[in-house]
């Protein structure tokens, strides 16, 4: 993919922060760990949840890890409704759409970004970004986001992620949109009270700006101590899926991105172990509707290298007609729809999470691969469905089992704990599921579920609790 991106950079001065560091500091806290227990917590995002009357102003729930796993009797509900929470909850909001975490202030405590791209600010549909603050109780307080060119995008915030993208020591934000500007970096520090600290954003000419950027997973693909942005958006042609890798430490912002396979998601993680992270790219379309879909779906596994994209291996690409995946290949199966990168069995390599929510008349599937020092193996692979023994629930059609997955260690054990949610349970309410991670991969044994009601939110209308997880 040959494409020019031009950069729209901030002109107005600003303020040089002095970052305040409280003594719980140091090292600052890893992603989605909000009270700074060492477990990973679980975000979930509503964004069709009724709040107070208002249809589809968005919800996210959070429960807090525990040595058993999420634990819902210790959980917060954030609406804009909340206290502390900038904005009001107002019909169409979608607060909830997308979620991103980091410890925006190395305080130790992760923070909470919640992305809420129906907000109505300067236009109809501009978009905002939250920010909850993490504390030793877990979530309170936030503030909004820098959005710099309100008059130059819509949905802000439809895709979130953070790190340290430009390499500068300091945690950044990017912030996806549709509109001229289909892209936004956030320079950090950001703190509670800081003023901006800059930003850029980008147009890229390739994509189509109605869809702009749907999509952002990041990682140390390169190896070099610093995420690359893998992006995700539609071609202005045609509408196929398009994904990119790009470095923004690079300031022209000209010819930044490395082709990808295309896909609308995608995730980042060590497989092979080698210190170069790998990108998984799921594309779950037909491809009567993408041209770079396949029957049933598929994921392409790219390997990471000293450049970014490793030279000297070809992607490996699965469907579920690959030797040693279960299943089979067919019609809208929606293999990809969700895929996860995370080390459920403690080896030191990541594994990987394929959803296929539309298994089985969109009854829904997860399928399981692992990690090895040569890559991504088949051997042992596995399947889950809520018919699986020790999986709470039946499978019924419409569910949407593995739309979203997600891998993250709840338990404090050092493994990877597997989250899946099913936007269409219950016809709409939506529902999660907890797997734990053993030194032999994942097991059904304790396995939980929990759905709308349980964490607060309301089930009036169609939520679709778990239509955003932990990414």
């Amino acid at each position: 993919m040959r494409t020019r991106i031009t950069a729209v950079l901030l002109a107005a001065a600003l303020t040089p922060l002095t970052l305040t560091v409280s003594a719980h500091a140091a090292p600052a806290a890893a992603p989605w760990d909000f009270n700074g227990d060492g477990r990973t917590d679980l975000a979930i995002g509503a964004p069709g949840a009724t709040v107070s009357g208002q249809v589809k102003a968005g919800a996210v729930s959070v429960v807090y890890g525990s040595t058993s796993g999420p634990k819902t009797s210790t959980r917060t509900l954030l609406t804009q409704n909340t206290a502390g929470v900038p904005g009001t909850a107002e019909a169409g909001d979608a607060f909830g759409s997308a979620l991103a975490s980091a410890d925006l202030n190395t305080d130790g405590y992760a923070d909470l970004l919640v992305g809420v791209p129906g907000e109505d600010s300067y236009d109809t549909n501009n978009g905002t970004v939250t920010i909850v603050w993490g504390s030793g109780t877990g979530l309170s307080g936030g503030r909004s986001l820098y959005s710099p060119f309100d008059t130059d995008y819509d949905r802000y915030g439809q895709t979130l992620a953070a790190g340290d993208f430009d390499a500068d020591g300091d945690l950044d934000v990017l912030a996806g949109s549709t509109g001229p500007i289909t892209l936004t970096l956030v320079n950090g520090p950001v703190t509670r009270t800081s003023s901006p600290n800059g930003a850029s954003g980008a147009r890229n000419s390739w994509w189509s700006t109605s869809y702009g950027t749907t999509h952002v997973s990041s990682g140390d693909v390169a190896g070099d101590g610093h995420p690359r942005a893998v992006l995700h958006g539609r071609t202005a042609h045609d509408g196929a899926a398009a994904t990119g890798l790009a470095d923004l430490e690079i300031g022209n912002y000209n010819d930044w991105l490395q082709d990808l396979p295309g896909g609308f998601v995608s995730a980042v993680g060590d497989i092979d172990g080698d210190g170069h992270a790998d990108i998984a790219v799921g594309n779950d379309r037909e491809t009567s509707a993408d041209p770079g879909g396949a029957l049933g779906g598929k994921v392409t596994v790219v390997y990471g290298g000293p450049g970014g994209k490793a030279t000297d291996r070809a992607p490996l690409v699965l469907t579920q007609d690959t030797a040693g995946v279960p299943g089979a290949s067919e019609k809208g199966d929606r293999f990809g729809s969700d895929v996860a990168l995370g080390d459920v069995n403690g080896d030191g390599r990541a594994d990987l999470v394929v959803g296929t929510a539309g298994e089985n008349g969109s009854a829904g599937a997860v399928t399981v691969l692992y990690g090895s020092a040569s890559g991504l193996t088949t051997k042992g692979a596995v399947s889950y469905t809520q018919n699986t023994s020790g999986v709470p629930g039946t499978s019924e059609s419409g569910d949407r089992f593995g739309e979203r997955v997600t891998l993250t260690d709840h338990t404090g054990d050092r493994r990877a704990d597997l989250s899946v949610s099913a936007p269409g349970e219950n016809a709409g309410d939506g529902a999660v599921w907890s797997l734990r991670g053993t030194s032999t991969g994942l097991t059904t044994t304790g396995s939980t579920s929990f759905g709308p009601g349980t964490t607060g939110v309301s089930t009036s209308g169609t939520p679709a609790y778990g239509t955003a997880l932990n990414s």
